[in-house]
């Protein structure tokens, strides 16, 4: 990789971690190709990103950003996961870390705020956005319903007082 190759990895990753509302940084322990394009298929079908990347450049991408407390995780062979829903490439990491063995949790960070491996797992035990926005929708819902439902109530209890005199009279 000569420098302007190293250049433009780096402007792609400051790229990556400046958009990103999470960063989960993993160690990989002998991952198969298998396994790794299944923890790849499950972060895209999350809407995160998962990339192998040496860790020198890493610790240059996060030098003008939010994330540059991680740095010190990268150490090893790490790999970087990042999403804008703070909350998808926990998720999916850790879903996919209690599966195999062959992952590791290092930390991660969610802007300025560094997490431990603790942090994360807890971090992915939270509703995504989208479950939080179906709660919302749902709640803001449910009174329109209720009045829907009072509203009509007093005629379908006239309507059976009505009935329950029909029925008395014809007997």
């Amino acid at each position: 990789m000569d420098r302007s190759q190293k250049a433009e990895s780096v402007a792609q990753l400051n790229a990556v971690f400046s958009e990103a509302g999470a960063v989960v940084i993993t160690r990989n322990l002998g991952m198969t190709v298998a396994q790794s394009t299944a923890l790849r298929g499950k972060m895209r079908d999350a809407g995160a990103t998962y990339k192998v990347a040496k860790n020198r450049l890493a610790k240059l991408a996060i030098a003008d950003t939010d994330y540059v407390g991680i740095g010190d995780f990268l150490t090893g062979p790490t790999a970087i996961a990042t999403s804008v829903d703070p909350v998808a490439a926990a998720k999916a990491v850790v879903d996919f870390a209690k599966t195999t063995d062959k992952i590791e949790i290092v930390g991660g960070a969610m802007g300025s705020q560094v997490l431990t491996p603790e942090g994360v797992k807890a971090l992915a035990s939270m509703p995504s956005l989208d479950e939080l926005r179906a709660k919302l929708i749902g709640l803001v819902q449910a009174p329109a319903t209720k009045i829907a439902q009072l509203s009509t109530a007093p005629a379908a209890k006239l309507a059976r007082v009505f009935a329950a005199y029909a029925e008395k009279d014809a007997a």
